[in-house]
């Protein structure tokens, strides 16, 4: 699948996904204090997940927050 082009703010969440809702709390946290959120839908990229390992310590999941700039990096 292509996706539109869109700016994300990326945060990398390790392990498994009983915690990734602290992952998303913070990149969460991060646009409202740095950006702009956009419309759009936020996206989650399987860098490695059970498909690739049975060893959850392994996963790692990438999160796109669509976002404007306001303050520079």
């Amino acid at each position: 699948m292509t996706l539109p082009a869109a700016e994300l703010t990326v945060a990398t969440h390790p392990g498994d996904h009983d915690t990734i809702d602290v992952t998303y709390g913070e990149l969460g946290r991060w646009v409202v204090e740095h950006a702009l959120a956009v419309t759009g839908p936020v996206r989650e990229v399987y860098l490695s997940g059970p498909r690739d390992t049975s060893a959850p310590a392994a996963w790692r999941t990438e999160i796109g927050w669509p976002v404007f700039r306001v303050t520079p990096a």
